[in-house]
């Protein structure tokens, strides 16, 4: 996937540091990523271009719309993710110019007058890092719940790492901030309350990281409080320190470093972080976005600032919470899934997986079911797809490549039971297109039991182990289909279980490879089920005709397109075109809201 990040800035911001840290997990991910910014202050492995997005007059708003849509266009970007809101809102225009979905990161607070409500510039899906921005952006600017997640601000985490714990002279207590804007006039009021309270924390020292340089209000208190400036790596400055004061992602890698941390933002102050606080923290983005603003409790401040000293590190629960709440690796994983789902929903197109069961003949073998298609009508469908420039691929496959190219064409082809017709008219046809399926197979029975003693279906065979071999040996795919085909829904979970697990085993001995794909018999499952397909090592779990709309959002639960006797061409044209289920699906729930998978 070609992704384009763009962020607006003139100095470092806990929205760069998230960008290039989710930029550089991606590219791990084989995805090339591209950032345009004002200015980019951490190294990355990302293509990165200069542009001025900061300057918001018209003329070059519209410069920066041209250029995007050209940079857009020359190098095929799929998706923009925007890190702020003059790029959100420049990139918001390039992506309506260039039909390609935005997908936004809010990090603060917005403004609701009303031309961002008319032009809410948030794109096709947002992302806010916090509770109550989640809150700001579907309560004050309108957008649909359904288009609004949160999700943190990530750090790659080392879990068994914590800071040294050290014994300077006197304690040390870092407070790391801005010393411009809304944070710098916060940082000001504080030093102040400090300084009023010297007697107090006469044997503490206090030192302030951050900011280019020193603003001239804060000149007066150069000789009493030690400022640092700005630094490139805080770890060293967190590991000395007895307390650590901060917001958003200081206040995140403080914790994580296992200090004691007082969470003050431009919006409120949470205090000292405890079990007890932690949610509200979180919530809040560490004080920096809050539902009322500017609200500083500075006595409990400082009396918490007493409190951290005589702490050696903060509380594991907390720590354990933040590790949960800000791993990396969960979250570039939930950023490449949603692009994806994006993606599929914006085009209203993904890969068609079409459903057979048996190949006939001709219509007197048909029997009482409607599940085959005749000899030559398989045919034309095979014809059709390699005249039209189709590429037949297996279910890890279309996970590992660029399914969504709209230069490619590509289908997955199952077929059910492993009648062995699949064998003698089926096969014979694929090998003649250079056609690949997946078919999944009963692994407990000769024939189709299940429907000739109940249903006065004809007795049909199954393949045997020389013509599943040589089917393998071509390129053929194997799943499961349970052992003896029941409807798993109404039968107890242990005999489910057996049913699952013991046709993986079973297959696997008979073809000497790992069977990987289950299918469901009769497409009739629920989420105990569906563990039970995972617990039993399958890597996939293939449905009928229910499931989520994207092949990624649920890998237990995919959906097919059933191919039957009144499948013609024009009927099976339809079919693969890639948009047939955002026809046929009537939930429009399945559409518009993008699932969270229960199995990972």
């Amino acid at each position: 996937m070609n992704i384009l990040m763009t962020l607006s800035q003139l100095e470092v911001t806990g929205a760069e540091v998230y960008a290039v840290t989710i930029a550089e997990k991606l590219i791990e991910k084989g995805h090339n990523v591209f950032i345009i910014s004002d200015t980019l202050t951490k190294s990355t492995s990302a293509k990165y271009h200069t542009l001025s997005l900061t300057k918001r007059s018209f003329f070059n708003r519209v410069r920066n719309v041209k250029y995007l849509t050209r940079f857009i266009k020359e190098n095929n970007i799929q998706i923009v993710h925007a890190h702020s809101r003059a790029s959100a809102w420049v990139s918001c225009f390039a992506c309506k110019i260039c039909k390609i979905p935005l997908i936004t990161t809010v990090h603060g607070r917005q403004s609701t007058h009303l031309s961002r409500k008319l032009i809410k510039g948030f794109g096709n899906y947002s992302l806010a890092v916090c509770e109550e921005i989640e809150k700001q952006l579907v309560r004050d600017l309108g957008l649909p719940k359904n288009q609004v997640e949160v999700l943190r601000n990530g750090f790659e985490i080392d879990k068994k790492e914590t800071a040294e714990l050290n014994a300077p002279e006197k304690p040390v207590v870092t407070y790391i901030t801005r010393l411009s804007g809304p944070k710098g006039e916060l940082a000001l009021q504080l030093l102040e309350k400090i300084e009023n309270n010297r007697d107090r924390f006469k044997n503490i020292h206090f030192r302030l990281v951050g900011g280019q340089e020193i603003p001239e209000k804060f000149l007066k208190f150069r000789d009493k409080f030690e400022f640092i400036g700005y630094i490139d790596s805080l770890k060293g400055y967190i590991d000395n320190s007895s307390v650590v004061i901060g917001a958003g992602r200081i206040a995140v890698e403080a914790l994580l470093r296992g200090k004691p941390t007082i969470a003050v933002g431009e919006a409120t102050s949470i205090g000292l972080i405890d079990p007890e606080r932690i949610n509200y923290a979180l919530q809040t983005n560490f004080g920096d976005m809050a539902e009322f603003e500017r609200m500083f409790d500075f006595d409990m401040l400082l009396k918490d600032i007493e409190k951290g000293v005589n702490e050696r590190k903060c509380h594991k629960d907390v720590r354990e919470k933040i590790i949960q709440e800000f791993d990396i690796n969960r979250i570039a994983g939930r950023i490449e899934y949603l692009y994806q789902s994006i993606l599929v929903r914006y085009h209203k197109r993904e890969i068609p997986v079409v459903m057979y069961h048996r190949i006939i003949e001709s219509k007197t073998q048909a029997g009482r079911h409607g599940i085959y298609v005749t000899a030559p009508q398989f045919e034309e469908h095979m014809k059709y797809l390699k005249d039209s420039g189709y590429e037949t691929i297996g279910f890890d496959e279309a996970l590992k490549i660029n399914r969504l190219d709209v230069c490619k064409k590509y289908i997955i082809i199952t077929f059910d039971d492993g009648y062995k017709d699949n064998y003698e008219l089926a096969f014979p046809i694929l090998r003649k297109y250079n056609f690949k399926a997946v078919i999944f197979l009963v692994a407990g029975l000769d024939y189709n039991k299940w429907d000739c003693t109940t249903d006065s279906e004809p007795r049909l065979t199954f393949m045997n182990r020389e013509e599943l071999l040589e089917m393998q040996h071509y390129g053929i795919t194997f799943g499961a289909h349970t052992l003896t085909h029941p409807d798993l829904s109404s039968i107890g979970l242990d005999e489910t279980c057996r049913e699952i697990s013991q046709s993986k085993k079973i297959l696997e001995e008979k073809l000497s490879t790992k069977v990987n794909y289950f299918a469901y018999p009769y497409g009739a499952l629920n989420d105990k089920i569906k563990e039970i397909a995972a617990s039993s090592g399958f890597t996939h779990a293939i449905a009928t005709d229910s499931g989520p709309i994207g092949i990624h959002e649920d890998l237990y639960h995919i959906r097919r397109i059933g191919i039957f006797p009144n499948t013609n061409l024009s009927g099976f044209k339809r079919k693969v075109k890639g948009n047939y289920s955002f026809r046929k699906i009537k939930d429009r729930t399945v559409i518009e809201n993008i699932p969270t998978p229960k199995i990972k």
